[in-house]
């Protein structure tokens, strides 16, 4: 695989756009969760026996890449834009990316406590995108204390209330919504199932308009937080349905979720295991973990599941790193940004930016028509 199509599918992690490599294991039974706490490490054989555990060490990556490539060029433009000691680390993962290097290692020691046993534990990191020198953390137990996650909890009434009202009217969310509820594109992300669907709000730092429009309060919650996300969307999980154990590729960023709607909350039903601890859902508690790690899903329920997902930059990298990767992105949505065209530049300005106005939104246009009695609403809630 090419960087670029490497690169571009880093982020595929369940974005109905995706056009990621897969990321199919053989079936697996599910974990079983323990406390009313969401937490739990017993494991089922057949799901230690769906991982991977081979590792690899990363090659030298200390030659500049041909101009004459994508790659290149990518590389040559970011040389151009940073100071290379700033972002040396990105430099790298770009450079394995092109090497088609796969990074492949036990984090066990990196868990608290420690997993000393890497024959039978689940803790093994896959990341064909991969920045070297990141914490691999399966569970990030202090996000509660993360000015975001607690902005984000804070909304959570809200965002729940008008997900329902416009989830209430499937018809007319499938006419004005972008992609709703669709699945993987390719054949080849068995991993997820065919009971897990998604409907983006933010993908690769770009805004979806017309779905933000459609979740003001969910879109203006995110961006108010200050959550530093690179995806998010809603996500549903059948039920009676599971995700098998699988990595989603990429280190440099962790998934977030906030649960909206949990079946039989509390009970245990819903459940995900990360590395060797499964933990249930909690409606409006807000969990960070690390993807790049095995894990799965199981929905054990007789209802949907629905979480708001983000993916968030992992928070070891640096703010110029950041930019770089998103930098990078920006190239694969937009190549002419490598010529120097200063029209691409302010496309890739313009789309990241928040669609949004402040008292506005698509819920409040309407809302206020009503009362002025002008226009037709294209939604009753």
């Amino acid at each position: 695989m090419t960087a670029r199509g490497a690169m571009a599918a880093s982020f595929c992690l369940l974005s109905p756009t995706s056009t990621c490599d897969a990321f199919s294991r053989p079936p697996a039974s599910r974990p079983l969760g323990r406390s009313s706490l969401g937490r739990g490490v017993l494991l089922r054989m057949s799901d230690l026996e769906s991982v991977d555990r081979t590792t690899t060490t990363p090659p030298s990556t200390s030659s500049y890449l041909s101009p004459a490539t994508f790659a290149g060029r990518v590389e040559q433009a970011l040389l151009s834009r940073f100071e290379e000691s700033d972002i040396e680390r990105v430099l790298r993962s770009w450079r394995l990316l092109e090497s088609d290097y796969e990074h492949r290692a036990f984090v066990g020691d990196q868990q608290s406590p420690p997993v000393t046993d890497a024959a039978s534990s689940r803790c093994y990191q896959r990341a064909p995108s991969y920045v070297p020198g990141l914490r691999a953390v399966a569970w990030w137990d202090d996000v509660e204390d993360v000015a975001w996650a607690r902005s984000l909890s804070k909304s959570y009434p809200a965002v729940r209330e008008e997900f329902r009202s416009v989830m209430a009217d499937p018809s007319a969310l499938r006419s004005e919504g972008n992609n709703v509820w669709a699945g993987a594109l390719t054949t080849d992300a068995e991993s997820y199932g065919e009971g897990w669907k998604t409907l983006v709000l933010l993908n690769r730092g770009q805004w979806d308009e017309t779905n933000a429009k459609l979740f003001p309060v969910a879109s203006k919650a995110i961006h108010s937080s200050g959550v530093p996300a690179a995806e998010a969307f809603f996500a549903s999980m059948k039920p009676h349905t599971s995700i098998k154990p699988h990595s989603d590729f990429t280190n440099f960023v962790l998934t977030s979720h906030l649960p909206l709607v949990v079946p039989e909350n509390g009970n245990d039903k819903c459940r995900l295991s990360v590395g060797d601890e499964t933990r249930q859902w909690l409606e409006g508690k807000v969990i960070l973990f690390d993807t790049s790690i095995y894990h799965d899903a199981v929905n054990d329920s007789d209802e949907t599941r629905y979480i708001l997902m983000l993916r968030i930059w992992h928070p070891d990298l640096t703010t110029k790193e950041r930019e770089a990767l998103q930098f990078i992105y920006d190239c694969l949505e937009i190549p002419e940004l490598l010529s120097g065209d200063p029209s691409a530049e302010r496309r890739a300005k313009a789309m990241r930016e928040f669609p949004l106005k402040e008292t506005g939104g698509f819920g409040s246009r309407r809302a206020a028509k009503g009362k002025k009695g002008k226009g037709k609403g294209r939604r009753k809630r």
